[in-house]
């Protein structure tokens, strides 16, 4: 019984129904509570018609009528929930994913598989949720949640993991991109390892007709594991050692043996030893535990082979042309004495030409270490070795090749195999690049989280200062200087945080053709006058949700950017553009899914990117400029603002022929102004009254705060973390009209600090203020309506924030007028 025997194959019917009722919770139970009440409210309904007109048969016909509408109903709900809550046809679309021979599934919000096709289900062994595959390995399951996060915000995710399928590892690389506009559902594309694909499609070819017809011609051939433990092997090998009874051993440890000569013997099921010549097929990497498996070609010699001569084909060539991986003979010398098709595919050998070494295929400085493995192989010095080689016809692009010995009548000789890896090589370059970019962003946010906490009190004590200072006194300018300086210090951290996507964007409806149109004066005079800019609209344009200061810094960098690039002068073109989903999909962005985009394009004249540079653009600290005139954040900065913004940022380059940027953000639906606004402060009384408590654990951040409210009139009281305010809460029963806390604190941080506070009062204003982003606070802190303010913060920013909330407070407070009667 071989490995893949054990193995049972997925039934579609484990695939759970996507539109079955539980997609909708309680849906039944609900539909049904609401036609008892439609029929119940139609009954009484009837009876009061009939008995006020005194007409029972206009009555009867009422009451048909509701009934009719409540049937109507009825089957109207039921179709809408069976195409599923968001209107997605599930069957058509398990009908799509069939016609793909990749693994895909769809996952929900909350990780359920709703859908997937068939090569799912084979590859998975069942069809389990994509967070279940990783099994018990948390480190695994972390990897999936975080591409599963990483997918919804950047747009794609990527991780590789270990499998467990038939009690046997298997590399599994993973990819994850939304699978609609609303990000609400993934796509997740499973891919097999360059071993396992090989390992794969050995079983089939063994299993399926071109292994009964290899046994047929008296070739016997093995999978096995490197202990020996047999995976697969056709019939003609299963019956000679079973002797028709069926049972048979399941490793070749106990089937082969080496003679005192050297010979090799297998021992069949009726107890007698043939003479038999072994040829060893590694597959996979063999570096790689769980991966690693060979073939073993087994060929009856002696008067065995002579019984089957007449099955036997002309050349072993011939039978070695039918296995789906690149394999090769070398005779002792290391001269080509085979290659299969796949071989010179992979190796870009033409029909016709004369190669007589191996070493002839790769580049010259590649020579040394390929013929160097063919001898060691040759000589027997070696099992078996893994080569990365860069061939002559794809110098750019390096492939896997494995040397190993081949034991044959001649002597000792070297079979070679070749595999076309450039797929994995890609996915293993794009999860190195996001693994690099998240964690450079991780760093870049903790760094400007500690820098802004100096950056407050820096500013904060400059604009104290200043208020003692008139613009005539002598220090008024150097004070001046030191706020400005620490301004653009802000700048820098914002940058930062845009690159980690962790800045505090405010996102409002905007339209990207008013932006553009309102920067184009400020852009003529960046660009000088050899730059000629043109502006191009589109018409009817649909808005986008972005933060408009952030949105303008975009366009002036890519700005910035194009002018460097054109030191001679040339063309600027700002285009505005509607994408459809139809035009989405036939871009065929990476990452980008089909949906309404509208697009701005920044196009220059310049002298275009290389291609080896096109890829690394986006990198935070990469610049082609000379020291001191760029700091390579501007490109970084585009990218995380765009991607927080949830849109994309590709770029085109052509050497010579200038380069186009790209920006797609996702179209919004216009929605009602509101009929009024919140109040604004209005800069009336600059004075304020109420009780403060504020808490911070950085001693120069809460002196400068304490200061500056304490100028405006309130009352102050401060505490160094949330243990110490807790205790000045206790021994204030009438309470404080404001709490204003850090996030991030020892012994007890701010929100759990505001969820013991609000126990005992309920009403209490906070404002939480933090070095992090907004959005990233937000989705971590479970503090219902809380106010935030960034750091670093101004005298007149905390001044104002404080403002509005007691007044916030205040207004909420006061009674609403009774109502006329």
């Amino acid at each position: 019984m071989t490995r893949s025997d054990s193995r049972s194959k997925p039934r579609m019917e484990d695939l759970p129904d996507p539109i079955e009722w539980p997609r909708l919770p309680g849906a039944q139970r609900h539909m049904a509570i609401v036609i008892a009440g439609a029929v119940l409210l139609g009954l009484v309904s009837t009876v009061l018609v009939g008995w006020t007109m005194d007409s029972w048969e206009i009555a009867a016909l009422y009451a048909a009528m509701i009934l009719a509408s409540t049937v109507v109903a009825y089957f109207s709900a039921l179709g809408r929930a069976r195409r599923g809550a968001g209107g997605i046809d599930w069957t058509m679309m398990r009908t799509a994913l069939d016609s793909r021979s990749d693994a895909l599934a769809v996952t929900d919000t909350e990780g359920k598989l709703v859908c997937a096709n068939a090569a799912y289900g084979t590859r998975c062994d069942g069809y389990p949720s994509p967070f279940d595959l990783a099994g018990a390995d948390e480190a695994s399951r972390s990897r999936l949640a975080n591409i599963a996060e990483q997918a919804r915000r950047d747009g794609n995710g990527f991780a590789e993991i270990q499998q467990s399928v038939g009690g046997a590892l298997r590399r599994l690389r993973i990819s994850v991109r939304p699978a609609d506009a609303a990000r609400s559902y993934l796509l997740w594309t499973l891919r097999r390892g360059t071993a396992e694909k090989a390992m794969d499609d050995t079983v089939a070819l063994l299993e399926g007709p071109a292994g009964i017809w290899l046994g047929s011609a008296g070739l016997m051939i093995v999978m096995a594991d490197p202990s020996g433990e047999i995976i697969t092997a056709n019939g003609a090998f299963k019956t000679l050692i079973s002797g028709g009874s069926g049972r048979a051993p399941t490793n070749l440890v106990d089937i082969l043996e080496a003679g005192e000569d050297g010979a090799r013997r297998m021992k069949t099921g009726g107890g007698v030893s043939l003479p038999v010549r072994l040829i060893e097929l590694p597959l996979g990497n063999q570096k790689e535990q769980g991966t690693s498996a060979y073939v073993f070609l087994i060929l009856r010699e002696g008067s065995a082979a002579a019984e089957a001569a007449s099955r036997v084909p002309d050349s072993l060539p011939a039978l070695l042309s039918v296995l789906p991986i690149g394999l090769a003979l070398a005779d002792r010398d290391g001269r080509f004495t085979f290659m299969n098709e796949s071989f010179a595919a992979i190796a870009g050998v033409e029909a016709g030409s004369e190669l007589r070494y191996p070493s002839d295929l790769v580049i010259d400085e590649d020579k040394t270490m390929v013929s160097d493995a063919v001898r060691r192989a040759a000589a027997s010095i070696e099992r078996a070795r893994d080569l990365r080689v860069h061939l002559k016809h794809k110098p750019d692009e390096p492939v896997a090749l494995t040397v190993g010995k081949a034991p044959g009548a001649g002597g000792p000789a070297v079979v070679l195999s070749l595999k076309d890896n450039q797929e994995q090589l890609k996915l293993e370059k794009q999860i190195a690049q996001a693994t690099k970019m998240q964690a450079v962003g991780q760093l870049a946010g903790g760094v400007a989280h500690d820098f802004n906490n100096i950056l407050t009190a820096v500013i904060g004590y400059c604009d104290l200062m200043l208020l003692r200072h008139t613009p005539g006194d002598s220090d008024f300018d150097d004070i001046n200087q030191i706020r400005q300086n620490a301004n653009r210090a802000a700048n820098l951290v914002r940058q930062l945080l845009a690159f980690s996507r962790q800045q505090t964007l405010r996102p409002q409806l905007i339209h990207v053709s008013d932006i553009v149109g309102e920067l184009s004066h400020l852009l003529k005079r960046l660009l000088g006058e050899t730059v000629t800019l043109t502006v191009k609209h589109g018409r009817n344009l649909a808005p986008v949700r972005a933060d408009p200061g952030q949105m303008e810094q975009v366009i002036v960098n890519l700005a910035v950017n194009a002018r460097d690039a054109m030191p001679e002068g040339g063309e600027l073109t700002i285009s505005t553009f509607a994408i459809s989903a139809r035009e989405a999909k036939s871009l065929d962005r990476e990452g980008m899914p089909s949906a309404e985009y509208v697009a701005i394009g920044v196009k220059d004249t310049g002298t275009g990117i290389p291609p080896d540079i096109l890829g690394k653009i986006f990198e935070p600290f990469f610049t082609t400029k000379e020291i001191g005139r760029g700091t390579g954040l501007g490109l970084s900065t585009v990218y995380g603002i765009v991607k927080q913004s949830g849109g994309y940022i590709f770029a085109d380059s052509t050497p010579g022929g200038g380069t186009t940027f790209t920006i797609y953000l996702p179209a919004q639906e216009a929605l009602p102004e509101a009929a009024s606004a919140a109040a604004k402060a209005d800069g009336g009384d600059p004075w304020g009254q109420g009780k403060i408590l504020l808490v911070e654990d950085e001693a120069m951040v809460r002196a400068v705060a304490e200061r500056a409210l304490t100028r405006k009139g309130y009352e102050v009281l401060t505490a160094g973390h949330g243990e110490e305010a807790l205790e000045i809460l206790e021994r204030m029963p009438e309470g404080v009209d404001l709490l204003i806390s850090d996030v991030v604190m020892p012994t007890m941080d701010g929100p759990t600090l505001v969820q013991h506070a609000r126990k005992a009062f309920p009403d209490l204003k906070i404002i939480f203020m933090s070095g992090y982003a907004e959005e990233q606070l937000r989705k971590s802190i479970d503090v219902p309506d809380v106010a935030f303010l960034a750091k670093p913060f101004s005298v007149q920013e905390l001044s104002d924030k404080v403002r509005h909330e007691i007044a916030r407070g205040t207004a909420r407070a006061k009674p609403e007028p009774a109502a006329a009667k």
